[in-house]
C-alpha cells in the first residue's frame, strides 16, 4: 500500500502531513511511530492527519512520536492551513480547524499561489487545564514559587489545549534547560499530567528569548504555543506588551494578546521540506 506524505517545518517543529480526505489510514498510532523514527528518512516531532470536519473546513489529529494522540500544537497548525491552500483543498485564505484543543482560525498571506505567511489564532488563554478535555484538572496559578531541584522559581501555567508553563530567568543561553526541564515536566504534584516547559527571557518590552523543554521529547528548538506561553505570562506580570516577538532557537515569531476579542495570534512562515511516498 502506498501513502502520500508531506513534510512540513514551522520554526523547527517537523511534522509529517497525510491527507486522510482522500486516503485511508487504518492505524494512524502505529503510522506516527513508523514516520517518527529518526532512522527510517523522514523522522518528525510527530504526524498530522488532514481530515473532513463537521465544524470547520478540516480537523487536524495531531500524533506524538510515540504514537499517542496529542491536542494542538501552534506550528502544526500552521504547517496545516499552509498544506491546504497549497495542495488546493481549499481555495479560502481565511477559515476555521478543528482541533482537540477547540475551534483554530486561520490567515493566510499568499504570494504566487503560496501560502508564505499563516497567522493563527489559538483563542483565549486558559490559567486552568480543567477546560481541556483530555488532560487532568490543573489548578489555576500565575507566577507562584515551587523548588525546582537547587532553584526557586516563579511558575505560571497556561493551556490552548496544550498544557505548558513559563518560568522567566536573566539569560536563556546559558540556562541549563536539560537540568531542570525534565525535572518541571514531571512535577506530579503540580501537573498530574506532563507539562511542556517555556523559560523565558525578557529582552525589552516587546522582544522576548525563550527555551523550550517539550514533554516526553526533550528540548526542541520551535513551539508556537511556548511563544504564547511566554508572551501572555509577561504581560500579565507587567514585564511586556500584549504585541511582542518571541525568538525561539527556530527562529522569531510575532505573537499578538488581542484585548478587542481576548485571543492570541501568533504569526509567521512555514515550509515544506520535502514530499514523497510511504510503503506501508
Amino acid at each position: 500500500m502506498e501513502l502520500q506524505f508531506t513534510k512540513m517545518q514551522a520554526y523547527g517543529n517537523d511534522y509529517v502531513y497525510v491527507n486522510a480526505i482522500s486516503q485511508e489510514v487504518d492505524d494512524p498510532n502505529a503510522l506516527a511511530r513508523r514516520v517518527s523514527d529518526r532512522h527510517f528518512g523522514i523522522g518528525s516531532d510527530g504526524l498530522v492527519l488532514i481530515c473532513p470536519s463537521d465544524r470547520g473546513e478540516f480537523r487536524m489529529r495531531m500524533f506524538n512520536p510515540d504514537g499517542t494522540e496529542g491536542e494542538m500544537c501552534g506550528n502544526a497548525l500552521r504547517s496545516l492551513s499552509k498544506y491546504v491552500y497549497d495542495h488546493r483543498l481549499t481555495q479560502k485564505t481565511e477559515f476555521e480547524i478543528e482541533t482537540l484543543g477547540g475551534m483554530q482560525h486561520v490567515w493566510l498571506q499568499v504570494e504566487n499561489g503560496r501560502a508564505v505567511n499563516i497567522t493563527a489564532d489559538i483563542g483565549q488563554p486558559r490559567l486552568s487545564a480543567a477546560a481541556v478535555p483530555v488532560n487532568t484538572p490543573l489548578e489555576q496559578f500565575v507566577n507562584q514559587p515551587v523548588n525546582i531541584v537547587d532553584c526557586t522559581f516563579h511558575i505560571t501555567a497556561l493551556s490552548w489545549g496544550n498544557p505548558h508553563c513559563v518560568m522567566f530567568i536573566d539569560d536563556t543561553a546559558s540556562f541549563d534547560v536539560a537540568k531542570y526541564g525534565p525535572a518541571i515536566e514531571h512535577m506530579t504534584s503540580l501537573f498530574p499530567n506532563k507539562i511542556n516547559v517555556t523559560f523565558a527571557q525578557v529582552v525589552s518590552r516587546d522582544y522576548i528569548k525563550i527555551r523550550e523543554w517539550e514533554r516526553g521529547t526533550g528540548e526542541t528548538i520551535g513551539c508556537g504555543t511556548g511563544c504564547c506561553t511566554a508572551a501572555v505570562a509577561a504581560s500579565l506580570l507587567g514585564r511586556a506588551n500584549r504585541q511582542v516577538r518571541v525568538e525561539q532557537i527556530g527562529g522569531i515569531l510575532e505573537v499578538d494578546w488581542r484585548e478587542s476579542d481576548n485571543h492570541v495570534r501568533m504569526t509567521g512562515p512555514s515550509h515544506t521540506v520535502f514530499e514523497g511516498v510511504l510503503y506501508l
